[in-house]
């Protein structure tokens, strides 16, 4: 038997434990968290233009574009699409317009738009002769067969497999897309195009049969090679929930109930990936093709940017292989300047150990409006420099009024568009689980059997999971993110 406080684990749940790969001190930490809780965030500032937020003018712009393009032969590059989320949550409305109608005009007008969709056409052949004259009953109809099995099924699908855009000769799905953008600026050696899709095992036959039909027409069109690859998120990064003692949940069959550690997991996934540079973009945030120049040479200008931090960093780290002093490195002085951190007044030893960390580029959006969390200067709990971020409301005390007037005072969010560089100077992939801040996961209020329950979220991708990289954030204009949330964001101007 093992105990945590006043809770005792039988032979069962320790057998449950070692068939999901999960050690008992795992368990044990994070029934503490459940217990104590998880600290707010500590926000020193904003980051902003000039502050943390690098806005590059078109010169630089294009050095960097070029500077990636002159790298693209020699670099094994990877994108990185996290798309296990269903659609469910994109056809909410729907799904409500079903059982009540008269309460969502939302679904009603968006219906009544359906000659828009890229799946209409789909839906109409399985829609003949099976609507009634009713009009309002004739499109609860349509409603139903978009969302259920006898139909599109698109209310049980992954969100990557609902045809997104229209074209004179095709519709296209959002793995499609990024099929495209990968050939676009994720060409590496050999022309070969990395694709690793994190999705659900469910639907992993469906999805290669959309992409093995497709996959010979773009290499062909694109002149590249695709190398498609796919991981589920693992069962040793699940969490246990418990309930409003702290004690485990259980399920009806007495074996404790786990759940899925929200997207933070993935940084598992990311680690097993052996690559130069890493491309990390939302299933969903995908654009028809006239706008994909634009996206695409926004893509090359962060990892662009991402080399050049790179060389930096790999020239001091031999400079000093080498025998030579910090003070007689200028481009320590210059790294300071570009990523507005104290360098040179660092030891040799604690410079070594700022430098030898995977490096993240992400691009920043000017805030109007859309969710997603910010990039800010955050406290060090331990005394250190404060430290550029990307957090999450969440993760912020909204009842410290300080704290909500530097949240008022963002003017930048974050889109989920990252270019990573994960290997040291001497081409050793570095481990990843060790830049992880474990402090930054969060609890939440959930219900199973209509019980009530508590959850708790891993620190995510890319703020807890990432939050010991070396970080720079870019400016990026607004085309450059266009997620698909809801069914009727398909109907913005950027998706037609």
């Amino acid at each position: 038997m093992t105990e945590v406080k006043e809770i005792v684990f039988s032979d069962k749940d320790l057998n449950q434990f070692k068939s999901l790969g999960i050690p008992v001190d795992k368990i044990v930490n994070l029934i503490e968290h459940f217990i104590k809780g998880f600290d707010f965030i500590a926000l020193n500032r904003p980051a902003t233009v000039g502050d943390g937020v690098v806005a590059l003018g078109r010169k630089n712009a294009d050095d960097m574009v070029r500077l990636y393009e002159q790298h693209t032969k020699h670099l094994d590059i990877v994108k990185f699409v996290p798309a296990s989320g269903a659609a469910s949550r994109m056809f909410q409305d729907l799904f409500a317009y079903v059982t009540d109608p008269s309460e969502n005009r939302i679904s009603h007008e968006a219906l009544k738009n359906i000659d828009k969709f890229a799946f209409a056409e789909e839906l109409y052949s399985i829609l003949e002769k099976r609507v009634s004259n009713t009009e309002l009953n004739g499109l609860c109809k349509m409603a139903h067969f978009i969302l259920e099995e006898d139909g599109l099924n698109y209310g049980n699908l992954p969100k990557g497999l609902i045809k997104f855009h229209s074209y004179p000769d095709e519709n296209r799905t959002a793995f499609e897309e990024h099929l495209i953008e990968g050939a676009m600026y994720a060409k590496g050696k050999n022309n070969k195009v990395n694709l690793h899709f994190t999705i659900s095992p469910v639907f992993e036959a469906k999805i290669k049969a959309v992409l093995n039909v497709v996959q010979q027409k773009y290499e062909e069109k694109y002149g590249v090679a695709y190398s498609i690859s796919y991981s589920e998120q693992e069962h040793s990064t699940d969490t246990l929930a418990v309930d409003q003692n702290n004690e485990p949940f259980r399920d009806k069959d007495g074996s404790i109930f786990f759940r899925p550690g929200g997207h933070g997991a993935l940084i598992q996934n990311l680690n097993k990936l052996d690559s130069d540079i890493i491309f990390i973009k939302n299933i969903d945030n995908v654009v028809p093709d006239r706008i994909k120049p634009e996206t695409t040479r926004f893509k090359k200008i962060l990892a662009g940017e991402l080399i050049h931090i790179q060389e930096v960093v790999q020239t001091i780290l031999i400079k000093l292989d080498n025998g030579e002093k910090i003070n007689e490195i200028p481009e320590v002085e210059q790294l300071e300047q570009e990523l507005i951190v104290d360098l040179t007044h660092k030891d040799e030893a604690n410079l070594r150990k700022f430098l030898m960390r995977p490096i993240r580029i992400c691009g920043m959006v000017k805030n109007e409006g859309e969710p997603g969390g910010g990039p800010f200067w955050v406290n060090d709990t331990n005394g250190g420099d404060a430290s550029l971020q990307i957090v999450e409301s969440s993760q912020i005390n909204m009842n410290d009024a300080d704290q909500v007037e530097i949240l008022k005072q963002s003017s930048h969010f974050n889109p989920v568009d990252l270019v990573c560089w994960v290997k040291d100077y001497k081409g050793n992939k570095f481990d990843l689980t060790k830049f992880v801040d474990e402090e930054t996961g969060f609890i939440t209020e959930k219900s199973k059997y209509g019980l009530p329950l508590k959850a708790q979220e891993l620190p995510g991708l890319w703020n807890g999971a990432m939050a010991n990289w070396i970080t720079l954030f870019v400016e990026v204009p607004q085309i450059t993110f266009n997620p698909v949330k809801t069914m009727n964001d398909l109907l913005r101007e950027n998706h037609q």
